[in-house]
């Protein structure tokens, strides 16, 4: 898929993994419909990119579909999108307060796992209609897993949860949804340099860029968007999950 002249959706546009996204494929011809609850924020990306920004709760239906009508009304139907939106909230199972509070358990596996369910719904009921490209292809949805859903570290049950959960997604929405040229995609990242590390002590972040393997340092947002651009044009990529973390596994 060429990525100019495209629409393309993003959510958690506003900051981090969506908005370097944002920023990379914008500067490709992509026309960006930027979505995040933070409608300030998103504002101020979409206005950088020359784009549109749509105020959302992923984890609501009418919500959402709003803001892919609303998008779809500006740019036409996306062939890309992106679920960046996500929330990582640390807590033990049993911390010194007691148990896991339950709700919080539930907001985690509702944003970044149903939320990410909402938004390819959606999405896919869409791009069924478009008229297909080269090799019969009509669409890519790009999920952002992590490698917490493969080796979660204490304090991440919830997030790890939610994270196992979207590598789980991928590969049966793949296969249903290949009858109609739709890839589903998911990108593990590791340790990246967004706001999720700005509560960690420098010690911290040194110990986890210590365990990588190579290149021993954060990773860029912008190394994940390089990664989007690829899934997108390179057609075979389809029904798995990449990792892309330095080789880092967890302990």
């Amino acid at each position: 898929m060429n990525l100019s002249g495209i629409a393309a959706v993003i959510t958690g546009g506003a900051s981090g993994l969506g908005a370097a996204t944002a920023r990379h494929i914008a500067a490709l011809g992509a026309k960006v419909a930027l979505v995040d609850i933070n409608a300030e924020s998103c504002a101020q990306v979409a206005k950088e990119v020359d784009g549109l920004a749509l105020s959302c709760d992923v984890t609501d239906a009418a919500s959402t579909e709003k803001a892919l009508s609303d998008a779809k009304q500006k740019h036409g139907t996306a062939r890309l999108v992106v679920n960046c939106a996500g929330i990582a909230p640390a807590a033990k199972v049993v911390g010194k307060n007691g148990p896991h509070d339950l709700e919080l358990f539930r907001k985690v596996i509702e944003v970044n796992l149903i939320g990410s369910f909402n938004v390819l719904r959606l999405a896919a009921s869409e791009m069924i209609a478009l008229d297909s490209l080269a090799d019969g292809e009509r669409g890519v949805v790009i999920n952002t897993a992590s490698i917490a859903g493969y080796e979660g570290q204490i304090g991440q049950a919830a997030y790890s949860s939610s994270k196992g959960g979207v590598i789980g997604l991928t590969l049966p929405a793949a296969r249903e949804l290949a009858r109609s040229g739709i890839r589903i995609v998911a990108i593990a990242p590791g340790l990246i340099e967004t706001p999720m590390f700005n509560n960690l002590a420098p010690a911290a972040v040194e110990k986890l860029v210590a365990s990588t393997i190579f290149p021993k340092r954060l990773g860029k947002p912008e190394e994940y968007a390089r990664l989007v651009q690829h899934i997108a044009e390179n057609v075979l990529i389809n029904g798995t999950t990449i990792r892309m973390d330095g080789s880092i596994r967890m302990n």
